[in-house]
């Protein structure tokens, strides 16, 4: 950690997720502190990522047997055992297992979509990839039964599913979301010309 950052306290807002009892701090966390950046200014994501996560979610939301499942997004977050918080791109939560209290999810979703990392990961050895597979063991152990992860620099898509081995793809392969549902991240983005 650079002298400057290690000196003060990282104020909170600076933290994305709780992941393994440890605090994981927002891409860019290192220039707020700095001052060479606002917080505004690392709190965002990407053009791509956002229109990423739109059109997926307005394409699994038509998809989508929405008197069986919340589809929610905008960072939700849910709570975990030992104080882990984590939040997701994109989530299904079944509606019979969700009661509405003004809170952070206390169930674990059934099924996640994630697009890219946004965090700082300097506390992962093998950064990126140590990150994304430390976050999806835990949902998968809290009991999520799927979570897919697109990265848009590798166009890669990784999905893990309860009880199966990982499989990474690339973008233009059609993976399993939930009940019938599949993705088809290429094809998604082709039609809404981002590709």
């Amino acid at each position: 950690m650079e002298p400057e950052a290690a000196q003060q306290a990282i104020p909170s807002y600076l933290i994305y997720e709780t992941l393994n009892g440890k605090p994981l701090y927002r891409k860019g966390y290192k220039d707020v502190l700095a001052k060479r950046k606002t917080p505004g200014e690392i709190m965002g994501c990407t053009d791509l990522q956002a229109i990423i996560v739109s059109n997926l979610y307005a394409y699994i939301g038509n998809n989508t047997n929405r008197k069986a499942y919340w589809v929610v997004t905008n960072k939700p977050g849910f709570h975990m055992p030992l104080g882990d918080n984590l939040v997701n791109d994109i989530a299904f939560y079944q509606k019979d297992k969700v009661t509405i209290k003004g809170k952070f999810f206390d169930v674990a979703p059934k099924v996640v979509l994630e697009v890219d990392s946004k965090v700082d990961l300097e506390a992962f050895p093998a950064m990126e990839q140590d990150y994304v597979y430390q976050k999806t063991q835990a949902m998968l152990d809290f009991g999520t039964e799927r979570v897919i992860w697109i990265t848009t620099q590798s166009r890669n898509v990784l999905v893990a599913t309860q009880g199966e081995s990982w499989i990474t793809v690339d973008w233009d392969t059609t993976v399993p979301v939930l009940d019938d549902v599949t993705l088809n991240v290429a094809a998604i983005l082709t039609e809404e010309g981002v590709l």
